[in-house]
């Protein structure tokens, strides 16, 4: 197997990504204190990756209150499991091809 890094999707370059979108893999969806909690990050730069997953449709963002509190959570539409799928599936098969 030939290395292609156009097979690997640009969205996923960042770890940053990479762990909101695994969280969401796993949970119906997370607030964005969890994911700031679970992946030790500040709101701003939790903020600019959830916008990118988000301009890319990988997410989607549900604003409501919990109380008088307000509450965001974020949920991965299918085409952004669908992405996330194909690019961990094409890591996977390079790294069982290199060894």
């Amino acid at each position: 197997m030939k290395f292609d890094l156009d097979k690997l999707n640009k969205v996923f370059d960042n770890r940053i990504r990479v762990g909101i979108m695994s969280g969401l893999m796993v949970n119906e969806s997370l607030s964005f204190n969890d994911l700031k909690e679970y992946l030790s990050l500040t709101d701003g730069n939790l903020a600019s990756h959830l916008k990118n997953l988000e301009e890319s449709q990988y997410i989607t963002v549900t604003k409501g209150f919990i109380g008088r509190k307000t509450n965001t959570t974020y949920s991965a539409t299918e085409e952004g499991k669908m992405a996330f799928k194909q690019h961990l599936t094409y890591l996977e098969n390079l790294i069982k091809e290199l060894k």
